[in-house]
């Protein structure tokens, strides 16, 4: 079975480090995962640079990647402002993304979910052109509210389908949701809207991901997954956030699995080892940023 791998450093892997990565320096880390076969990956996000100025150069950042046949490239947006910004910088691949938390949709977007899914749809209307899948945080566990009701995030999938929207990635964005209470939403979420298709962005607390990983792909035949180089990542407003699935880890465990990922794993630990390069010798935030005044 053949399964996708996004790689998502260059977002989620950096936007939780408290270091400014230059853009050349971003741009060689995607050479480096083209170079080892990836093709899919998620390269920016278009939010406000005050709250997250890891991604302030994401019109740049996605104009220089690689030119590779195959390779798609994706953005995150979290409004109808970052919608606008990306389509502007020539993203053909926009992530939008609210929480099934409100807690965590107040905290993450500024606003409640409500009004961010308004904001969204409004926005994506506009734009037939582009291909735009959708993202939801805290689907599982959110740091505020605890456990999320299946039943309401499957309220949030269907908010997204109204809009047109029929890819979409689940997150358990603390790394800490048990195997099977995921299972147990996803089931839930599947059996209502089984002509979706589903992917998973796990973040790994107790080293769990790749259980949950083999259980959806045996049990629910979800074969797409997000992942970091090195197991960067996580998110500023979710306190206890763990770091991502490990790219490299996960393509090893899928080829030992007897799943194909087209990822050539030598290669792809180069990629690692720049990736872990990059931020040990970019500059602190404080550093890197001009004084207020």
């Amino acid at each position: 079975m053949r399964a996708q791998i996004t790689d998502v450093f260059l977002r989620d892997g950096l936007q939780d480090e408290d270091v400014i990565v230059s853009t050349a320096d971003k741009v060689a880390v995607g050479q480096a995962l083209v170079n080892a076969g990836l093709s899919r990956m998620e390269v920016a996000s278009f939010v406000n640079p005050k709250k997250v100025p890891q991604m302030a150069d994401a019109a740049e950042v996605l104009a220089g990647m690689p030119t590779a046949s195959g390779v798609t490239y994706t953005s995150l947006a979290l409004n109808g402002r970052g919608i606008a910004r990306a389509v502007a910088a020539g993203a053909t691949d926009i992530q939008v993304v609210t929480s099934a938390s409100q807690a965590h949709s107040s905290a993450n977007a500024g606003q409640g979910i409500k009004e961010a899914l308004a904001d969204l749809a409004a926005e994506v209307a506009q734009y037939p052109q582009i291909h735009f899948f959708a993202g939801i945080s805290t689907a599982f566990t959110c740091p505020f509210e605890g456990e999320i009701d299946p039943a309401h995030l499957l309220r949030v999938v269907r908010a997204f389908k109204d809009m047109g929207i029929t890819d979409l990635g689940l997150a358990d964005t603390l790394g800490t949701s048990p195997t099977e209470q995921v299972m147990g939403s996803l089931d839930h979420v599947i059996q209502a809207e089984p002509e979706l298709t589903y992917s998973l962005h796990l973040h790994n607390a107790h080293g769990q991901a790749l259980k949950t990983v083999s259980t959806a792909i045996d049990r629910l035949g979800i074969t797409r997954f997000d992942s970091a180089l090195g197991g960067f990542g996580g998110c500023p407003y979710a306190p206890g956030a763990h770091g991502n699935i490990a790219t490299e880890e996960l393509v090893r465990h899928l080829h030992a699995s007897g799943h194909d990922t087209g990822i050539d794993e030598i290669r792809l630990d180069e990629a690692v080892a720049l990736a872990r390069d990059v931020v040990a010798h970019s500059p602190a935030i404080s550093a890197a940023l001009p004084a207020s005044r």
